[in-house]
């Protein structure tokens, strides 16, 4: 079976200013990289992701805080003006569409590996999720794609487990914020220890493994929590799905984080999650893009990561 690509031209349109390293010329990147070393022709190719519906977005987050946003949303489309929703985080004209899209992909993503149309599936979408708590947009963040696509599979699909891996340099405060408590759900994470969103040492309930690492951490210290640490949970926990928080920030080459990865160690690290789906999901997997600001490495590790998805 085919892996999908899902993306959306709207996407694209959420633009927070110039200078902002979460910007769209980080789709056009992945897309560039894809194009060039033919890895677009062997990805089923879906442009028209559709945008989340509201009892999507609640399955992770609080109607006061999603009607808060729509306000802001709306504010923002009448006067087009950027809104601070925090430090480094705002709104603009297309942001309400474009984070819409993002969350609608991965509940199609969901769908279509679950309905066996494709057997993994890759979302090329921004904003990115996993720092979007339950009650508050952060982190460049409005709503936790990969959360909202989890409890999708669970509270409308009807699985009974559920794997969320996430490896962006920064913690998935909103992820945890999210999922903790819920039985159902394992996460499991590394991160840069000592960086934003500064938290995560302490994991918030018994369903996470956080895994703080010091900063220049190289990917040979990663590949040992890995083997050492997540996969005996996950072997454990025996996942019917896997939802990947894509982040390729922790590249040595990206300045948002002080960590060492080259795109071998994320190849290295699907291939893992691949035989780890392989022999509990039957190969179902749903990775988001999340973090990755060098447009270069990004692109490369995309890539590294989407080519063993595919099997290419």
């Amino acid at each position: 079976m085919s892996t999908a690509f899902f993306t959306h031209p709207d996407c694209r349109r959420h633009d927070m200013g110039p200078g902002h390293p979460e910007c769209p010329a980080r789709l056009d990147a992945i897309e560039d990289h894809f194009l060039a070393t033919g890895l677009a022709d062997v990805l089923s190719r879906h442009d028209d992701a559709p945008p989340a519906r509201p009892e999507d977005l609640a399955h992770a987050h609080a109607g006061l805080y999603l009607g808060e946003l729509d306000e802001t949303f709306s504010r923002v489309a009448e006067t087009g003006a950027l809104a601070a929703v925090d430090p480094d985080t705002a709104a603009g004209p297309h942001t309400r569409q474009a984070a819409l899209r993002a969350a609608g992909a991965a509940v199609a993503a969901t769908d279509m590996v679950l309905d066996g149309r494709a057997e993994n599936a890759f979302c090329a979408i921004r904003p990115p999720g996993h720092h979007a708590t339950r009650d508050a947009a952060m982190g460049f963040c409005f709503y936790n794609n990969v959360a909202i696509a989890a409890r999708h599979a669970l509270d409308v699909r009807g699985l009974k487990r559920v794997a969320i891996v996430d490896f962006d340099v920064h913690h998935g405060n909103g992820t945890e914020d999210i999922i903790a408590g819920d039985e159902r759900v394992l996460m499991v994470s590394i991160f840069q220890d000592q960086l934003y969103p500064f938290c995560g040492n302490a994991p918030k309930a018994g369903n996470m493994l956080n895994v703080p690492v010091p900063a220049y951490t190289k990917g040979d210290a990663v590949r040992e929590i890995v083997d050492q640490l997540w996969l005996p949970l996950l072997d454990k926990f025996r996942p019917e799905m896997i939802f990947v928080s894509a982040g390729f920030d922790a590249h040595r080459d990206d300045d948002l984080g002080r960590l060492g990865l080259v795109e071998a160690d994320y190849e290295w690290i699907t291939r893992r999650l691949v035989d780890l789906a392989g022999r509990h999901a039957k190969g179902r997997i749903v990775s988001c893009l999340e973090g990755g600001y060098n447009l270069n490495a990004l692109a490369r590790s995309v890539g590294a990561h989407v080519r063993v998805l595919a099997g290419a």
